[in-house]
């Protein structure tokens, strides 16, 4: 919205140090402030720095392998890598510590990436260790790797444009020449403003093999060349081919990776040697620590992080008796030595973002080699044409060098010198300025003649040149061999190997538990008690707040699964062991702030279940019944909170939990009752159902509540079972004076 008061200075005089304006408050929209603003901020983020282009780097790091090279660093001697830093900051207007922070992350000695760019010497760090620190840049050395010549092969063969520095003072690439698509080859992440990438490694012959199939037909199978992702960690693979195909087609989905393990007999241990590349050690053994103060692993008896320098090791010591093949199940579920790996292949292709599969980034990489391809055989061609021109010009020479002698000779001016050779040979000026500027010595018919022989192979040249320019499937023939050599050279085996999903046994983690009779206790005000037989014997009365009854008393097992039901039409979810052996000498739990409820919420039935068999019934004050059946409240992961437990269409009246059909008996406020089988009322799986209509009633009148029929609590039962929905009938002179307990 736009400002509109205005405030002026006190003073409009001319005071020393007054600025004109100070103080007042000028109108402003929004909109044009933050376009004009935050846009270019937001531009150049997304541009400049966190996501990658075809070539498969950013920018900071293109700036540090570029002056990498023009250190010479590709080659065998090292550099400190302060140094090098150094030198990458007249490309790159940061500090040294970002600087250093990219080249750490290109090499070797980090295994970030499945092919790194920076051959290392020194403590690099590790990528999966968080705490393990790189060195300072004066204690460490660097260099390019060797894979770096194919990214940098005939970059001076104007196969890339180059632009200014910041500063103007130096040329720099706008992207490397790569012969191989590096854009897949190595991990990217990076977080843009409003947008994000993130991509996963291939293997380099499976995915050079995979273009070269991708080229000669646009149309093939890429599982064929390419089955899954490659993680320099290694680490298992959990292949789906539909969600492959997802990634590889839009470049969005995800997929899960297992660490590697081995069970060591003898020393009762489980030793972790590679995991997932979206987590790290330490926070693989914190959480297991964790889950083990909690007693959720008691199979656990100690972990220690044992990574040293022959690589990443987490030793998980295990307690007699504990099977390894379940306790590694149990954690894959529970901590991050399975994690998912989720997919954004977001891409600047010719400066736009644009999020793209396997295929496509594959076919966009191809036209950028091919342009690549193409500017290259065309310098080559341009290099060659010049020269052949100035051998023609000197083969011309050739019929006459004494002519030439005496032309340079008698030239009185030397400005004269190159008009006179061109009028007398018939040569252009470029001819006329190479021969002038050859040396005496030169000037023999064995030298001329050696100068002169390579015009025809210069002919020869120009021909399959100016073929390859004119022949799409020329360039392509010689993308696919320089694949087939970067395959030759650099290819290595997976690291990460594959299971299939359809093959793996989903393992339902439930934790162990003592289990042991109980008897549990509900009341009206929502406290609950857990009380063993031995204690319950050796107790006296029950202590309870003042006003409170008990509601529900069950006989159940420690490991039963307790539901929660509230008069919000919600259903929290816990279990008897969740709740400490108590005695009737105490309240007991409050419910609503043990299960965390909202405010003013509160409990009103409890539900008691070990395998979810049964139904649930509810009753509601408009008459209607619901039968819902229990393992609708049964969930694959352990969700504590279950919204709309049940319909909120009409007031509950009463809760009832049903181990099979039976007969209830409804009371409404008109005095009337109405006894029915609950078979009669087909179950539901959906928990909010509104039921069906079991009791008929007259304006203003309601259900007080129900309650299970015990043979006997009724003198004539017969009287008030009624063929559904039903009024109900009024008690009769013999039951008029009892209370029925509902």
């Amino acid at each position: 919205m736009p400002r509109k008061e205005k405030r002026t200075p006190k003073s409009t005089g001319k005071v020393q140090g007054y600025i004109a304006g100070a103080g007042e408050i000028v109108e402003q929209d929004v909109g044009d402030t933050l376009r004009k603003n935050y846009m270019p901020y937001a531009m150049s983020v997304i541009l400049s720095r966190a996501l990658p282009e075809i070539d498969g780097l950013k920018p900071s790091q293109r700036k540090l392998l570029y002056t990498m090279y023009k250190m010479g660093l590709l080659g065998e001697g090292r550099k400190k890598s302060a140094t090098i830093v150094g030198e990458v900051m007249k490309l790159n207007p940061h500090g040294d510590g970002p600087i250093y922070d990219t080249m750490v992350r290109l090499s070797r000695g980090y295994d970030a990436l499945l092919h790194p760019y920076v051959d290392s010497k020194g403590n690099f760090g590790k990528a999966y260790s968080r705490d393990m620190a790189w060195a300072a840049p004066r204690y460490t050395e660097a260099r390019l790797d060797s894979l770096c010549k194919e990214l940098f092969r005939d970059i001076d063969r104007d196969t890339v444009d180059f632009v200014d520095n910041y500063d103007n003072t130096m040329k720099e690439p706008t992207l490397l020449p790569c012969t191989f698509p590096a854009i897949l080859t190595n991990v990217s992440t990076g977080i843009a403003v409003g947008m994000a990438c993130n991509i996963c490694s291939f293997n380099l012959a499976e995915l050079c093999r995979t273009t070269i199939a991708l080229m000669r037909d646009p149309q093939t199978d890429l599982f064929e060349t390419l089955q899954a992702p490659d993680f320099p960690g290694g680490g298992q693979l959990i292949f789906d081919r539909g969600q492959m195909e997802k990634i590889y087609e839009t470049g969005r989905g995800s997929f899960r990776v297992r660490s590697r393990w081995s069970f060591d007999k003898a020393a009762n241990c489980i030793d972790v040697t590679q995991i997932p590349p979206s987590t790290n050690v330490e926070t693989i053994v914190e959480k297991i620590i964790d889950l083990a103060k909690t007693n959720k692993l008691r199979e656990v008896a100690d972990v220690r992080d044992e990574t040293d320098l022959d690589g990443l090791k987490i030793t998980i010591d295990l307690k007699r008796g504990t099977d390894p093949d379940k306790l590694i199940q149990k954690l894959f579920k529970l901590t991050t030595l399975e994690d998912s790996f989720a997919c954004n292949f977001n891409v600047l292709v010719a400066g736009v973002p644009r999020v793209l599969g396997v295929r496509a980034l594959l076919e966009e990489w191809t036209a950028f080699r091919m342009e690549c391809v193409r500017r290259r055989t065309f310098f080559d061609l341009s290099k060659k044409r010049e020269k052949l021109h100035l051998l023609q010009g000197l083969a011309a020479i050739l019929l006459d060098i004494d002519k030439a002698i005496r032309i340079v000779r008698e030239t009185a001016e030397e400005a004269e010198v190159v008009p006179n050779l061109m009028i007398g040979f018939g040569i252009d000026q470029v001819q006329a300025e190479y021969v002038a500027e050859i040396r005496l010595r030169h000037l023999n018919r064995e030298y001329i003649l050696k100068r002169t022989e390579e015009t025809s192979q210069l002919e020869k040249d120009i021909a399959q040149l100016e073929a390859v320019l004119g022949s799409k499937a020329k360039m392509q023939a010689i993308i696919i061999k320089e694949l087939e050599a970067v395959v030759k050279t650099y290819g290595q085996p997976r690291r990460t190997i594959l299971l299939y999903a359809d093959e793996l046994q989903e393992t339902v983690i439930r934790e162990e538990v003592p289990d042991y009779p109980v008897h549990l206790f509900f009341t009206q005000e929502g406290y609950f008690k857990k009380i063993t037989p031995q204690s319950l014997r050796m107790s006296g009365d029950h202590k309870l707040k003042e006003g409170d009854a008990l509601a529900q008393t069950l006989e159940s097992q420690n490991s039963a699964e307790l539901l929660f039901f509230s008069d919000q039409c919600q259903v929290y979810k816990s279990r008897a062991a969740d709740f400490d052996d108590s005695k009737t000498s105490v309240l007991g739990d409050y419910i609503p702030a043990k299960m965390q409820m909202e405010e003013g919420e509160r409990a009103v039935y409890m539900a008691c279940t070990q395998d979810f068999s049964g139904y649930m019934l509810f009753v509601f004050e408009n008459g209607k019944a619901a039968k819902v059946e229990l393992s609708a409240y049964q969930t694959k992961t352990n969700r504590k909170k279950l919204l709309s437990a049940y319909s909120d269409k009409s007031p509950l009246a009463a809760v009832l939990q049903l181990r099979e059909d039976c007969e209830v008996l409804l009371t409404a406020s008109s005095g009337r009752m109405l006894l029915f089988h609950t078979g009669l009322i087909a179950p539901k799986a959906t928990k909010n159902t509104q039921g069906v209509q079991a009791m008929n009633l007259k304006k203003g009148q309601r259900v007080l509540g129900a309650v299970l029929y015990t043979e006997g609590s009724l003198q004539n039962p017969a009287r008030y079972r009624k063929k559904l929905p039903a009024l109900g009938a009024l008690p009769d002179s013999e039951e008029a004076g009892e209370q029925l307990q509902l």
